[in-house]
């Protein structure tokens, strides 16, 4: 496990407090109602302490959440536990993690950039599965957090990574979540293949 990013991730977590909301954008494609989008078994990829699993859980999907720091998960279990939530949670080193083929229905990604790691959450979406993808765009870096270019998509990048799916829905500019602005790529599509 890559010890310095979990070290990292842990003291982030350690010093945070309260609970943030879910995404935005996970709760205004599920709000406007125009897919219906069945519960079934989901994967929330880097989890961190757990806000976008719990929206899933809450709507009936059976979660599989993963994240690298062991702060994060365990104060995510304590709050599912205290909701009366059902959610597995894993600590995992996402550049090592191995997904089984063809095992979710939903896969989440919110403000995390792995590239590596597209191809096996792709692999491990059932057909017809749907995934969520929103992180950080290059132009972030003028902004604040995260300002290496590694972790930043470039214009339509998104796009052209999961141009193998169906895309219902994409956006990407500046946009406010937690209440500061960001920008941002979210991507909204379905495995056909």
């Amino acid at each position: 496990m890559a010890t310095d990013d979990q070290g990292r991730w842990d003291k982030k977590h350690a010093t945070e407090e309260g609970h943030e909301d879910a995404s935005s954008f996970l709760r205004q494609l599920f709000e406007v109602g125009a897919w219906r989008i069945q519960a079934g078994s989901a994967l929330d990829v880097a989890t961190g302490r757990g806000r976008n699993a719990f929206f899933l859980a809450e709507r009936g999907f059976r979660v599989e959440a993963i994240d690298i720091s062991e702060v994060a998960l365990k104060e995510a279990s304590k709050l599912a536990e205290e909701k009366g939530l059902t959610i597995t949670f894993r600590q995992v080193d996402v550049d090592h993690v191995e997904l089984s083929e063809s095992t979710y229905d939903m896969i989440l990604n919110f403000n995390f950039l792995q590239r590596s790691l597209i191809a096996k959450m792709k692999k491990a979406l059932k057909r017809g599965g749907h995934i969520i993808f929103e992180t950080y765009l290059i132009e972030q870096k003028a902004l604040g957090h995260p300002k290496n270019p590694a972790y930043l998509l470039g214009h339509n990048e998104l796009l052209e990574l999961f141009r193998d799916f169906r895309i219902l829905y994409y956006r990407e500019g500046r946009f406010v979540e937690g209440g500061k602005d960001a920008f941002r790529a979210g991507l909204f599509g379905q495995k056909v293949g």
